[in-house]
């Protein structure tokens, strides 16, 4: 690839097959599908926007490259959710580019803090999350695969 021409955009339901596909992939190729993740992955626009989060989308010289979902949970808390990148893009740092945009998404509707929950398989993931200052916390065991539970602070 010689010049990269990275945009990160708001999702848009024309992006729902690409929000599947990508977060599928992973998810099936470390772990089990859930219940849960299927009715996101089918309804995004139900299960992430409706209730007042975001998803943002990573294209690279205009093809869909990436995705992660913001999940509000209460005033002034989100979740991060859902960050795949596409196979043949990833090393490219993508999924950094995501995270950043992800975090000023958080700001700008009203975030004081993020959340988020791992694997510590992930490991080229959780080290993306400590790098922008995530730090891990009490881990509720909401999710089957989620050995880790993560926090970042945005005020």
């Amino acid at each position: 690839m010689d010049v990269m021409e990275l945009t990160i955009v708001d999702y848009q339901p024309e992006h729902q097959p690409w929000f599947e596909k990508f977060n599928r992939e992973w998810i099936e190729e470390f772990f089990t599908l859930e219940p849960l993740d299927i009715n996101v992955l089918k309804n995004p626009d139900q299960y992430i926007l409706a209730p007042g989060g975001a998803i943002l989308m990573a294209t690279v010289n205009r093809e869909i490259a990436g995705t992660v979902g913001l999940r509000y949970l209460e005033p002034g808390v989100f979740e991060f959710t859902k960050m795949a990148v596409d196979k043949k893009f990833r090393g490219l740092k993508i999924g950094q580019a995501l995270a950043e945009a992800a975090i000023e998404k958080s700001k700008a509707l009203g975030a004081s803090k993020i959340i988020l929950y791992s694997n510590t398989r992930q490991v080229p993931a959780i080290a993306l999350y400590r790098k922008l200052g995530f730090v891990e916390i009490h881990n509720d065991g909401l999710y089957a695969r989620g050995n880790i539970k993560m926090e970042l602070s945005l005020t």
